[in-house]
């Protein structure tokens, strides 16, 4: 069966196994090449010709018209790729002055222009940060997750939270986050007055 060498990997191909492992981080639900194309912007076309491309590399498993998943090789380049961007999201806010919402597209960019040695380097010198700046787990060099316990704000039951990450996807909503104290490690009472949009893009855990 043919094979694949991660030096050989297109931009392409390595954005398209980080937004399919990014698309199942924190929802378990079946992917198709539609939520797939949503994600990166490009037509359901272009994502089922590239979902093929990386199927025939053994990156992933896709039923025609079915969900697509990652194989472990595919998973392993994903977090690969996923490791780069929030330690540079870390480095662009820590170092640079960047804000938590515009550190996610300079970090799009950087990612595929880096090594891995440059990466390993830089999370050393920030003092091995555990999260990235919106509380998303960064992954270690060796492909390893640290174990979430979180869960969305609109699905929260309880008196009392502390917020654990906020999703990245919208940087309005990370400013107007920031201005309300909405942050990661951030107290929140319940009820907290938030609209539904709002609350689904935080997630939580238990005082």
């Amino acid at each position: 069966m043919p094979g694949y060498d991660p030096r050989k990997l297109t931009t392409s191909e390595e954005d398209y196994l980080k937004a399919l492992y990014l698309l199942t981080e924190w929802e378990e639900t079946p992917v198709g090449t539609g939520a797939l194309a949503d994600q990166l912007g490009l037509s359901p076309a272009s994502a089922t010709a590239m979902v093929q491309k990386l199927a025939a590399k053994n990156l992933v498993d896709h039923i025609p018209r079915g969900a697509i998943s990652l194989r472990a090789t595919g998973r392993r380049e994903a977090l690969r790729m996923v490791r780069r961007h929030r330690i540079l999201e870390t480095f662009l806010r820590d170092e640079l002055g960047y804000g938590w919402d515009e550190v996610h597209d300079e970090a799009e960019q950087l990612e595929h222009t880096v090594t891995d040695r440059f990466i390993d380097a830089l999370h050393a010198r920030l003092g091995h940060p555990a999260v990235d700046p919106h509380g998303d787990a960064i992954p270690s060099a060796a492909g390893v997750l640290a174990a979430r316990d979180a869960q969305r704000l609109d699905r929260f039951d309880g008196p009392r939270a502390v917020i654990c990450r906020v999703s990245d996807e919208d940087p309005d909503f990370l400013r107007r986050a920031k201005d309300l104290g909405l942050v990661p490690g951030a107290v929140i009472e319940i009820p907290h007055g938030l609209d539904y949009i709002s609350a689904s893009l935080i997630w939580v855990r238990e005082l």
